[in-house]
């Protein structure tokens, strides 16, 4: 079982209600206790964390009859992702959404000392935004409430450089390089259970929760030197494995996921019957960092725009100007702007800053089977046995792949890249993203997707490739005008 021990230097003690200072990045941590022990606004700094904020360890019924909580019954089953019959000190990361208030409130209920960490990550507030307050400003409102319901104590962890130096950068880079990365599994990897974990690991705590859509099981006190298993959650559409696919075996010892046993609706239920402030708010949606900026703004701003073309893979035809490749990703259909579409991305070239589109590419002859993996992780430490037993998501959702794979030696010796057989066509394989890997309802691991097309992918004709390495394209004049498909919509 994992403990972590705070160091003195992390300290800065301030009341509930003192306005949130921006901290450089060094001082991790800024502390929100529900219950000052003075009024004075002289910080203090222990050598422990104190732990007279921490209620004590409430009775848990047993696990087949039902429970009250400050008059909320809970059917056993919505502890049955907590540990009920455990007694924990655990840190569990509260974004003022739903489903992480959820798994606090379940924590709670299941008798464990809860202490809630909110992450302050947001990079750029110069940016010239959409809103009238700070992204994160209501989302710690949420929090703040919700601690305060149960009285736990609510801590802010400033990773505002850790966050840019290790995904927003890398994010950038990998877009200018004309590749599609994911940011919600950098998040979960470098920042949640990566740079957050580093800030608390002399903290003395169990066990890390948060509100992920996933279960983890580990190993009984007397097989403690056996891996513990990320296995898939009760709800398919919500389930968030894939995002959490890329952790250490290390990261995963130290997990909780309470909702791991839930359905979305079930969530939203304990929400209204717990009462939460935020019970009524909408998911978020998109790119973890970006709150309200749209996309586009994101990378112009960061990478800025370079004037390029847009020809037809089949034909070669000139159809349209685009502001650069990095706007655009494998399958993308929206955004293009072209008559006679629907259009889909089909292929970029990096180089000469061209984008390949098609009409045709859900078309039978276009095979996307294959595809190769490397920065490959195991939960287990080494590849499955069974390579031809798998299957395989290749974005978040609830679909799955049949697939085999085989392991081959890297371009530099080291690296073990993974040739991936898909038993179907997929619709929209994209370099930079990531291949999650399942056993049954265990995931196994996952590896980043290094091409998209294999010789029989996606072809581009020669006339198309002969104009992309045209260095002057004003030479094409103006772009064809194509009809729209007998029977298709636009």
């Amino acid at each position: 079982m994992a403990k972590f021990i705070v160091s003195p230097k992390l300290l800065r003690l301030k009341p509930r209600l003192t306005p949130i200072v921006s901290l450089p990045s060094s001082h991790f941590l800024h502390y929100h206790f529900p219950k000052p022990t003075s009024s004075s606004s002289t910080a203090s700094f222990p050598q422990t964390l104190p732990t007279s904020y921490s209620l004590p360890p409430k009775p848990v019924s047993p696990l087949n009859t039902a429970a009250t909580f400050n008059n909320v019954i809970l059917d056993p089953r919505h502890l049955s992702c907590c540990m009920p019959d455990k007694r924990l000190k655990v840190a569990v990361l509260l974004s003022g959404g739903v489903d992480s208030s959820v798994a606090l409130r379940l924590l709670h209920a299941a008798g464990h000392s809860c202490t809630a960490f909110y992450l302050k990550i947001w990079f750029q507030e110069d940016f010239e935004n959409y809103w009238t307050e700070c992204p994160w400003e209501e989302d710690l409102k949420y929090a703040r409430a919700v601690c305060d319901q149960v009285d736990v104590p609510l801590q802010v962890v400033h990773l505002t450089d850790e966050y840019w130096n290790n995904v927003v950068s890398y994010i950038i880079e990998e877009y200018r390089c004309g590749r599609t990365p994911n940011p919600d599994v950098l998040c979960n990897t470098r920042i949640k259970f990566g740079a957050f974990m580093d800030a608390i690991y002399n903290m003395d705590y169990d066990y890390i929760a948060s509100g992920h859509y996933a279960n983890v099981v580990h190993p009984s006190a007397d097989q403690s030197n056996k891996a513990s298993i990320l296995e898939l959650s009760q709800d398919m559409v919500k389930d968030q494995t894939y995002f959490l696919s890329h952790l250490s075996q290390f990261q995963l010892k130290q997990l909780i996921f309470p909702l791991g046993c839930l359905s979305k609706d079930e969530v939203r239920q304990l929400a209204a019957k717990f009462d939460l402030p935020n019970k009524g708010r909408k998911d978020s949606q998109g790119i973890c960092f970006l709150g309200k900026i749209r996309f586009s703004d994101f990378v112009a701003r960061h990478i800025g725009e370079m004037e390029g073309i847009i020809l037809e893979a089949e034909t070669g035809d000139f159809l349209g100007k685009h502001r650069g490749f990095w706007f655009y990703t494998i399958g993308q259909r929206q955004g293009l702007r072209l008559p006679g579409g629907p259009w889909y991305v089909v292929q970029k070239d990096v180089k000469n800053n061209v984008v390949f589109v098609s009409r045709n590419y859900f078309s039978l002859d276009k095979r996307r089977r294959v595809f190769r993996v490397g920065s490959l992780k195991w939960f287990s430490g080494s590849p499955p046995n069974h390579i031809d037993q798998l299957q395989c998501k290749v974005r978040h959702g609830p679909g799955f792949y049949n697939c085999n794979f085989k392991m081959e030696h890297g371009e530099d010796g080291n690296d073990d890249i993974a040739v991936v057989q898909l038993y179907e066509d997929d619709q929209g394989l994209a370099a930079g993203q990531f291949a999650a890997f399942y056993e049954g309802q265990t995931c196994i691991g996952s590896g980043v997707i290094l091409e998209s097309w294999d010789d029989r992918g996606f072809p581009v004709c020669a006339k198309a490739l002969e104009i992309a390495r045209m260095e002057d394209k004003s030479e094409l004049g103006k772009p064809v005008k194509i009809m729209t498909k007998p029977g298709t919509l636009a």
